[in-house]
């Protein structure tokens, strides 16, 4: 694997990041209105949870001592009422604090794929170069809505738990201080148990995140590469390597719920344990006549009742934990700085010519990497068509590149017009660039979307008008719906060539000043190579042109070719020039010319 494709996704620290949640809360800071009402809803449901033991020591110590006394219906009537009407509050908040969580859960989802995917719109090619696709989709599928979904409803839980724990406290210590002491006597353990925890469950959950990414990143090569694998007959192979990777995010995530295994547990029985001493205790108070029966009923009940915000707050703390590692994927993707900005004061407005030089230039991928480039120099002319042949790995498509502004160079210049490339902006650059690449690649929609993605405020007229100049007019006329046939997925329901044809049509559309052209007619049969050779001929046709030719008898007709070789050009000239020379350019056109007419025998064509 060359240097520019390495990747290895960074490890985190260990600890709880606040500055990672200080970020994801920042991203949706528009939605502190809606928490602040989500807070006050979940304060209330808390409060309204903590009253209805008190409505029943009520009922025990007052009501009922008064059954059968004079006015007794009445206070028994006024009770149901109340209970009624808080039990309709209750429900009243129940159903808010569902519809205010649901909302920021989707819109902070939204947010945050949004923020990501703008940032993967500005990122350098080079990023992804290097990042597998996999990585990218986990973090804009799964770890989003793994965040959304905890901020949301662990905020729901949090609020809460933790209010009704401080008005369980409140209720018992008004009621009785010592017998509060006593049944709280459990809590010191369940903090030291839950920070105990905290630490491992991250770890664990970090490393599980992280080979579901390598899981989902298998999934993708294996749908793009499903035909290949057939083709290959290694399913077998394939099934083993996934079982492997598979196998190993199942056993973090294994690890991760005993360590949960564990943990609620042991929550559950400290938790049983405050109710139990409430029970006795309260039992022993209860016998010398210093609290009252219903006393001792509210006291059992909020100590059952601490189980349960105990038990989520212990929960949401875990949740945040195991959604740390999501959090801090998102924002290291949110937060990745490209590595080719523009210059501060870079223009955009002045026309293209079309003159390039390369001055001197040299590139590696990577600061330790192997020069690919040194000092390299080279002139095109406006309006010439440039063709750049040599073996795999020669520099080829290192050099297009850095023409295009994919990379830059180390060292040296890149001038169009006589100025820096540098000096202009990449949005400047890339609207007077076209680039068609080997394998064409459209985008879900319509064969008119996909000529219009060239330019955006493109007419019907000049769409049509750019089909035909490319060739492509016949057949998008025999498609059932024309220019609003779908294209399906990557262009799936049309065959390579038709694609190529579309692609040329967008560039055309484009109107560009410079071409890129990546050897547009491998792949397709004789009849539309013929339609693609002439559509390309319409294309080039006074611009500056690079081509890199993979077959050279399609260069024949270029204004001049160049033969690299290990990033050194050996030879420069037309065709007719090099062939007369008889150096390396002759020979390896003989050799691929004779390979050529042997398989055109062998074939029987």
């Amino acid at each position: 694997m060359s240097e520019h494709n390495k990747f290895e996704e960074k490890e985190y620290s260990s600890r709880f990041d606040v500055d990672v949640w200080k970020k994801i809360f920042r991203f949706g800071k528009f939605l502190y209105p809606v928490i602040g009402v989500l807070v006050v809803i979940m304060i209330g449901v808390a409060i309204l949870d903590g009253i209805f033991p008190q409505m029943t020591r009520y009922a025990i110590d007052t009501l009922i001592p008064d059954l059968g006394k004079p006015g007794s219906e009445g206070r028994i009537a006024n009770f149901v009422v109340r209970y009624g009407l808080l039990a309709l509050l209750q429900g009243f908040n129940v159903w808010a604090l569902i519809m205010v969580a649901g909302i920021i859960e989707v819109r902070l989802c939204h947010t945050l794929r949004d923020k990501a995917f703008r940032r993967l719109q500005e990122l350098s090619f080079s990023y992804y170069d290097r990042t597998p696709a996999g990585w990218i989709i986990a973090r804009m599928t799964s770890d989003a809505q793994k965040l959304g979904d905890t901020i949301a409803w662990g905020i729901v839980d949090l609020v809460w738990g933790t209010t009704m724990m401080i008005t369980i406290v409140i209720f018992m210590i008004v009621m009785n201080p010592l017998l509060a002491a006593i049944t709280l006597v459990f809590v010191p353990p369940l903090l030291l148990v839950t920070f105990w925890f905290q630490k491992r469950i991250l770890a664990t959950q970090r490393k599980s995140r992280k080979a579901n990414s390598i899981v989902t990143g298998f999934f993708n090569e294996g749908l793009q590469g499903a035909r290949t694998s057939k083709a290959l007959g290694i399913e077998e192979h394939n099934c083993r390597d996934f079982a492997h990777k598979s196998t190993t995010l199942r056993d973090y995530a294994i690890r991760a719920a005993r360590l949960s295994a564990l943990y609620l547990p042991m929550v559950i029985f400290l938790a049983a344990t405050g109710a139990a001493l409430a029970l006795g205790a309260g039992g022993s108070f209860l016998l010398k006549g210093s609290i009252s029966v219903g006393t001792l009923v509210a006291f059992v009940n909020y100590a059952m009742m601490f189980f349960d915000p105990a038990r989520e707050v212990a929960r949401v703390l875990s949740e945040f934990q195991a959604a740390q590692a999501s959090a801090e994927r998102l924002v290291g993707l949110i937060e990745t700085e490209p590595e080719i900005i523009d210059r501060p004061g870079a223009a955009a407005s002045s026309a293209v010519v079309g003159n390039l030089v390369l001055d001197r230039v040299s590139f590696r991928y990577g600061k330790e990497g192997p020069w690919i480039f040194k000092d390299f120099s080279l002139t095109i002319p406006a309006g010439q068509t440039l063709a750049v042949v040599g073996e795999t790995g020669c520099g080829k498509s290192t050099l297009v590149n850095l023409m295009c502004r994919f990379y830059e160079p180390e060292e040296g210049f890149i001038l169009i017009d006589g100025q820096d490339y540098r000096e202009r902006t990449q949005h400047w650059l890339h609207s007077q660039l076209g680039y068609v690449l080997q394998t064409p690649l459209l985008f879900s929609g319509t064969v008119k979307d996909n000529i219009r993605y060239g330019r955006l405020d493109a007419t019907d007229e000049e769409i049509y008008r750019a089909a035909r100049d490319a060739n492509a007019l016949g057949f998008i006329e025999r498609l059932e719906k024309g220019f609003d046939t779908p294209v399906g997925e990557g262009g799936a329901l049309l065959s390579v060539g038709q694609k190529q044809l579309i692609s040329l049509a967008r560039a055309l559309v484009a109107d560009p000043r410079i071409i890129v052209l990546d050897e547009a007619t491998s792949s397709v049969d004789t009849e539309t190579e013929v339609l693609i050779q002439h559509a390309i001929e319409r294309l080039l046709a006074g611009r500056t042109s690079i081509v890199i030719a993979h077959r050279l008898s399609t260069i024949r007709s270029a204004d001049r070719i160049i033969l690299l070789d290990k990033g050194r050009i050996v030879e420069d000239g037309s065709h007719e020039e090099l062939m007369a020379r008889r150096g390396a350019y002759w020979k390896l056109y003989t050799q691929q010319f004779l390979e050529e007419e042997a398989f055109l025998e062998v074939s029987g064509a």
